[in-house]
């Protein structure tokens, strides 16, 4: 059943990639589906129907593979609401800071978690980058670069009139 199932799956391949396409409106985004789609067929062939269209199979894959994706990115961005939150509620700051503060705060927390470990580390914990090096398991490079991409993500954020309002921690290296 599979070696049928399979043996012109070619022919429905455009038109995965084309209804990726059209949910995702990224054509990146849209092959990272259509890959997922093809290995939860691969992994659900045994309950693929002969007598159903192997192309109305494939596309519902790609649409739930899809749907799944928003629902994990929706839960991600709760998440990291959530976080942020917490982070405000621990601090006394002025009400007026206080905006400033949470979109600081959200920012950092959708921060990819490597970015967001090490920023932590370095600028909140005062560790070196050694230390941070150390602490991750990772060569002293690459909490350079990870701590420099999570910097530059940040500073999207500033202006010049908003930068005065902040201080910068750890903006400094630290070799030692």
């Amino acid at each position: 059943m599979s070696d049928s199932l399979f043996a012109h799956i070619a022919e429905d391949l455009a038109a995965m990639r084309r209804y990726a396409r059209s949910l995702c409106a990224d054509a990146s985004r849209a092959d990272d589906v259509v890959q997922d789609a093809l290995l939860k067929a691969i992994e659900k062939r045994t309950s693929f129907d002969a007598q159903r269209s192997r192309r109305s199979w494939l596309l519902a894959i790609v649409h739930n593979v899809f749907v799944s994706g928003l629902r994990r990115q929706q839960a991600e961005a709760q998440r990291d609401q959530r976080f942020a939150e917490s982070l405000i509620e621990r601090m006394q700051v002025e009400p007026e800071q206080r905006g400033r503060l949470a979109e600081v705060a959200r920012s950092f927390a959708a921060l990819p978690e490597a970015q967001r470990e090490v920023l932590h580390l370095v600028a909140v914990e005062g560790l070196s980058y050694q230390q941070a090096a150390e602490v991750l398991g990772v060569p002293i490079g690459t909490v350079m670069s990870r701590l420099s991409r999570a910097r530059a993500a940040m500073r999207t954020l500033d202006t010049p009139e908003r930068c005065a309002s902040l201080r910068i921690v750890g903006g400094g290296r630290h070799d030692d």
